[in-house]
């Protein structure tokens, strides 16, 4: 029998489950969160779990808010437990739940002026978001903020009643000019690189629509500081749901299974104050640039190196593609000999450790993560992952041939079916383009690598549309399978 999670369930847990060592009443929010997602409740969310645990800074609990129709879904279901989230670490010898209540509250979304309200609140000194590589509007092709994206000129037209994250963090920030409040910092804890930088550009751009006066506000006063966040966490289904209780009794509505590792370097950029997260393991450095370059290149551009491959050849589990040798082959040769090299010396880390550390992340049989989730969105991930280290290969004149069979691969796999003839459903927010520009590659591999957006100077290289089109007609003509080996053959 399952007990349902709440405040007042919480001494009926079973003994196994941790719970929170402080009552939800002893804390004050301190932060606004958008995108309140798994990523976030398994990683900053736990951070700070820990260190109200510790009887530290309880006055930086977790406002949640959102702008996305799915959000209002994932409200509802967090209000009806009271904010808590069950958070489950998994992997081959180890498994462990825990309740975390680091959130005191989650804005309804769509209700401008109660997010406005909270953002120009004094006692909130962080704002922070977990809102996808897709949901910064950056042109691919230049890696800058696009001005002209239609929600963002939305925003400029009406910034009294904004739609999209940053039309909201910048009308936050005009209140709090307004009122004389100091500012809050502004924090991203997405896989983007840069990513504060990228925030910057975003607000400020936005910013520069409409008003100069405060666009130069905010970039003199304003921290954007940049992040490295890392925790491979999947999409929570009723397989987790269902495991969680009979395994450990408790009824949650939307758990979070994750891998025991985490790790979070910041740059200590925080003039309104920042909780003391050093003291729960998170890494406070001066440059976080070796660290962010290091994660996305070789964990997220791996990542995508298994993802196509295995796509094509049906394999549903992320570990189920680290058990086929022609797929880790893969990983091992594009890692050694294109990536790595890419990647300049990170303070206190061994890069082959590191990569090892991953492909064991990557072989864990718990987690449940899927290949589908880490095809996902190719359209704005591949941009940030894998192309910046082409470009790179190709500027220092060395070899990209496996980097081509990854582009290769993805292309393949858009075309939307895989080498048994299986559909493969919609899985990018550009689906329809990339599907019809996949489908046009086949008999003219030119027409993928003509996405000025996506590819840009890498697509007019006559080296790599070489390697390209050879690997993507030989993917035609034999599988992915038969590719693989013949590339490592």
């Amino acid at each position: 029998m399952s007990v349902k999670l709440s405040s007042a369930n919480l001494a009926k847990l079973p003994e196994q489950v941790a719970r929170p060592g402080y009552r939800q009443a002893e804390l004050k929010p301190g932060i606004v969160h958008f995108g309140v997602g798994n990523f976030h409740r398994a990683h900053q969310a736990v951070y700070l779990d820990d260190l109200f645990n510790a009887r530290l800074d309880h006055d930086w609990a977790i406002v949640g808010a959102g702008v996305l129709p799915a959000d209002a879904d994932a409200r509802e279901k967090l209000k009806a437990q009271d904010w808590l989230t069950t958070v489950v670490e998994q992997d081959s010898g180890h498994v462990a739940a825990r309740v975390t209540s680091a959130m005191l509250d989650y804005l309804v979304p769509g209700n401008v002026e109660a997010i406005l309200a909270r953002l120009a609140d004094p006692e909130i000194r962080i704002v922070s978001m977990t809102i996808t590589e897709g949901g910064y509007f950056i042109d691919p092709a230049s890696g800058k903020f696009n001005p002209e994206s239609p929600e963002i000129v939305a925003d400029a037209k009406n910034p009294s009643a904004p739609k999209t994250v940053f039309g909201l963090v910048l009308a936050g920030l005009a209140r709090r000019r307004a009122a004389g409040t100091p500012p809050f910092t502004v924090m991203s804890c997405d896989n983007i690189p840069h990513n504060g930088r990228v925030t910057a550009d975003a607000v400020i751009g936005l910013a520069r629509l409409f008003d100069l006066e405060l666009a130069d506000w905010v970039q003199h006063n304003v921290a954007f500081p940049n992040g490295m966040v890392d925790r491979i966490t999947p999409a929570t289904t009723d397989r987790e749901r269902k495991f969680l209780a009979e395994e450990f009794g408790i009824e949650d509505a939307w758990p979070v299974f994750c891998e025991p590792f985490r790790q979070w370097v910041l740059e200590d950029k925080f003039p309104a104050g920042r909780p003391a997260l050093e003291k729960v393991g998170v890494t406070f450095v001066d440059d976080v640039s070796p660290f962010e370059q290091m994660k996305i290149r070789i964990l997220n551009g791996g990542h995508a190196v298994i993802a196509y491959p295995a796509g094509l050849m049906d394999i549903h589990f992320v570990h189920e593609a680290m058990e086929e040798p022609l797929i880790t082959a893969f990983l091992e040769k594009l890692e050694r000999e294109e990536i790595i090299p890419t990647v300049p010396p990170v303070p206190g880390v061994v890069l082959e450790d590191y990569l090892a550390l991953i492909q064991r992340r990557f072989s864990n049989p718990k987690i449940g993560d899927t290949v589908r989730r880490l095809c996902l969105d190719g359209s704005n991930r591949q941009p940030k992952f894998i192309i910046p280290t082409i470009a790179d290969r190709l500027k220092a004149g060395k070899s990209i041939t496996g980097l081509a069979l990854e582009s290769a691969l993805w292309c393949r796999y858009c075309h939307g079916t895989t080498d048994s003839g299986a559909v493969i459903e919609p899985n990018d927010p550009n689906w329809d383009r990339m599907q019809a520009t996949a489908r046009a590659a086949k008999d003219d591999p030119s027409a993928w690598l003509a996405m000025e957006d996506i590819y840009g100077e890498v697509g007019r290289s006559p080296l790599f549309a070489e390697a390209f089109a050879d690997h993507l007609k030989t993917l035609w003509r034999i599988g992915a399978r038969e590719t693989l080996k013949r590339f490592l053959g």
